[in-house]
């Protein structure tokens, strides 16, 4: 299934600034409730770490470690006491490998987060037939491995898989990219303005209200570092371009 496309093996490195933070100001932090796990561990972070947002505290899974979700896209692991703490990536050792399983949590917060999305607010490539998988794309126009991706949609649509894009210009909003995205958005007929711009032909510009800087910050929170970003129905994330019968082996289809 999905774990051929794990590419990213190591661990996350160490937010500097965050434990800095804590070193420093660890010391003065009011003493918190050791009864309450969850509380004394959003005591001990936010007391020293200011500006960290906390979203969640909740085991971990293993004993005596609690997982952190915070607006940082880094997982945090805290004692339960909140005393000590490290960032990255845990993995599991089982009978079965090696399994990383913050890449499991990370999956299960992308299917959440995307669920919340307006399917309206995509520009989806429907097959005529049955569904099979959907995909969601955080793409670029004038990405290369986007483009190559696009001229393998019908192939993926025969295949039975639903293609979902989501804004996400690498260069950011204001720049010549991100116009591009919104010119396709705001065309009358947004699949032709995007096999147009994919294709490297220009698209009249259009100014309307849109979601694509709403999807470039969601992508940002969900990991996205480049494109093409593929998500799987699992929440599980492909980095880079896939060919198009790769991706349904990968998902079971073929």
């Amino acid at each position: 299934m999905f774990s051929k496309f794990n590419q990213s093996f190591g661990v996350r490195g160490v937010l500097a600034c965050l434990l800095m933070s804590v070193a420093a100001a660890g010391a003065s932090a009011a003493e918190p409730d050791k009864a309450d796990p969850v509380s004394a561990i959003k005591s001990r972070l936010t007391s020293s770490v200011p500006g960290l947002e906390i979203l969640d505290v909740s085991p971990a899974g293993t004993s005596g470690l609690y997982k952190v979700t915070t607006n940082n896209k880094d997982m945090i692991y805290t004692t339960q006491s909140g005393e000590f703490f490290l960032v990255g990536d845990l993995y599991q050792i089982s009978d079965k490998g090696i399994a990383n399983v913050t890449e499991s949590d990370r999956a299960a917060q992308r299917v959440k987060a995307l669920a919340d999305v307006d399917r309206k607010d995509m520009i989806s490539y429907v097959p005529e037939g049955d569904v099979k998988a959907q995909i969601y794309v955080f793409t670029d126009i004038d990405c290369p491995y986007c483009r190559k991706l696009h001229e393998d949609v019908p192939r993926l649509n025969e295949l039975g898989v639903q293609v979902n894009y989501l804004g996400y210009p690498r260069s950011g909003p204001g720049t010549p990219s991100f116009k591009k995205y919104i010119a396709v958005w705001c065309s009358d007929d947004r699949q032709g303005a995007m096999d147009s711009a994919k294709q490297g032909i220009q698209v009249p510009a259009k100014s309307c209200e849109n979601p694509i800087a709403d999807q470039f910050a969601l992508g940002g929170r969900l990991g996205v570092t480049g494109t093409p970003a593929i998500i799987l129905d699992d929440g599980h994330m492909v980095r880079g371009y896939v060919p198009a019968d790769d991706l349904a082996k990968g998902m079971g289809i073929l």
